[in-house]
């Protein structure tokens, strides 16, 4: 089907995905669940459940927080969206849900560094995580939505803008036997 695909042009594609009168077809979905993760967190739109991939999330924009239609999202919602965030880990601190990842920095002022990475990252997008520096060299990062108590997409947007940002120069180097 890929070569169709690539040869056809875009009204034809359309109707090969979709059929002849712009109706969802089954061959949609599945070409998509192969190719994306099916988040449920998500409305469904025209009929179609909105697919989520972490390019996706890397990619959106914070909204903002004051909105008093704005409500944590539940458990089930947050466990389909964590495998979207590599090395992030949904904790409970009380009834509220949080997203966290540790990492072990090369230097006290690497760690200090990294926080000005993520520090930049947070300012732009107008949504701040926690930061901690334990010890020397253990950098830990919670984030979830303050307003809300508890987790919303912007949480997941932010841990997906922190994976993308480049600081493997920060971070210790593993052993290898």
């Amino acid at each position: 089907m890929s070569r169709l695909l690539q040869k056809a042009p875009l009204t034809s594609v359309f109707q090969i995905l979709v059929g002849a009168h712009g109706r969802s077809n089954s061959r949609v979905f599945g070409i998509l669940q192969n190719n994306m993760g099916v988040s449920s967190c998500r409305k469904s739109i025209c009929g179609f459940r909105a697919l989520c991939t972490a390019k996706d999330l890397s990619i959106k924009k914070c909204v903002p927080c004051n909105s008093k239609d704005l409500q944590p999202m539940t458990e089930q919602a947050a466990s389909d969206l964590i495998t979207k965030v590599d090395g992030w880990n949904l904790v409970s601190e009380g009834d509220a849900l949080r997203l966290k990842k540790s990492w072990k920095v090369k230097t006290f002022t690497k760690g200090l560094e990294m926080f000005k990475l993520i520090a930049d990252v947070a300012e732009a997008e107008g949504h701040h995580p926690d930061l901690h520096l334990v010890g020397w060299n253990n950098v830990t990062v919670e984030i979830w939505t303050h307003a809300v108590g508890g987790l919303t997409e912007n949480d997941f947007i932010l841990a997906a803008k922190i994976n993308a940002l480049n600081m493997q120069h920060l971070l210790r180097r593993k052993a290898t036997n």
